[in-house]
């Protein structure tokens, strides 16, 4: 059965933000399955925060529900491993979904969104070590990043696309008979490389399509993400 929550909405968590607090979005992970039926929920508030210019939200589906009767056709093991290193980075030993992971650094277990409001809330008072801009040029994303007073390198520069938006009918497993739709689908996730913040970042990459793509500068070995920024 699934369970429906109020809209975040009514809860406050699309509240209008200042601009100057859209210059530093706050980057919500979260790690789902069309096999898992405990994730529509989660997928809903996804949807929602997807709307926030304040909040980059990104849906990483995950394959290894896939064995219960449903290939989920946006998984990726990529997505899994990603996951599997937050965990260690805290200590857990296992991973499941739903399962939310702002800036990197706090988890919010299923589909709860005071806690979640308050993580993103706590974390856009986060202190700004590391200044990142974005300029795409036809095929090509320039990248340029510079460091503050309290940064720590090194940090791991990634690259991701997402899709808008998609609609799927379930046909099997735990969700079968439904048709839910999906926000900010995580593909092509790619490690542009490592910096060690000795000097500020000039990089360049190849950006063919018309899908949106984020950049996150995270803390090596699954830390703290530091910077974001997106271009639709």
């Amino acid at each position: 059965m699934i369970r429906i929550f109020p809209s975040l909405f009514a809860l406050g968590l699309l509240c209008a933000t200042p601009l100057s607090a859209q210059d530093r979005p706050v980057v919500v992970e979260l790690f789902t399955s069309q096999g898992c039926s405990s994730c529509p929920p989660a997928d809903k508030i996804l949807a929602e925060l997807a709307q926030r210019d304040d909040v980059i939200a990104l849906a990483l589906h995950v394959d290894y529900w896939d064995y219960i009767g449903w290939k989920d056709r946006f998984g990726d093991p990529n997505h899994a491993a990603r996951q599997r290193a937050y965990a260690v980075a805290s200590g857990r030993k296992s991973v499941y979904t739903p399962e939310m992971i702002v800036n990197g650094h706090t988890d919010v277990v299923g589909a709860k969104p005071m806690a979640l409001s308050k993580a993103i809330a706590e974390h856009k008072n986060d202190r700004e070590t590391v200044q990142l801009s974005l300029a795409r040029s036809g095929n090509t994303l320039q990248i340029d990043a510079s460091v503050l007073e309290g940064a720590q390198g090194p940090y791991t520069v990634h690259m991701v696309r997402y899709t808008p938006e998609a609609t799927i009918e379930i046909k099997r497993g735990e969700n079968a008979g439904h048709t839910f739709e999906y926000h900010n689908i995580a593909q092509n996730w790619t490690v542009l490389g490592e910096w060690d913040a000795q000097a500020p970042l000039d990089m360049a990459t190849p950006l063919p399509g018309d899908l949106p793509v984020v950049i996150i500068v995270q803390q090596s070995g699954a830390g703290p993400i530091v910077a974001a920024a997106r271009i639709k």
